[in-house]
């Protein structure tokens, strides 16, 4: 949640500094509106298509990090990550 946050944050004050030039006027302007629709869904895209490929990098990454550790990859792809503990039976 943190870095989403800042991730957040961080796009709105670029957006801001790039497409409001004129603080007079309470309401944007068509320009400064359609801007920062713009500049967001760009941002947006970019960070979206770095996560993707974040998430398609990890596996390799840790399995090679396991590798050099000696340690074997769990069950779900984490080095030595421990099997679920059995929960409650259920009837």
């Amino acid at each position: 949640l943190r870095d989403f946050l800042l991730v957040y944050n961080r796009m709105t004050e670029l957006c801001f500094r790039h497409c409001v030039c004129n603080l007079n006027y309470r309401l944007l302007t068509g320009r400064e509106e359609s801007c920062l629709d713009s500049c967001a869904a760009r941002l947006v895209r970019a960070n979206h298509r770095l996560m993707g490929a974040y998430v398609g990098l990890m596996p390799a990454l840790l399995q090679r990090r396991a590798a050099e550790h000696g340690a074997p990859a769990g069950p779900s792809g984490l080095p030595g990550s421990p099997e679920p503990a059995p929960g409650p039976a259920e009837s």
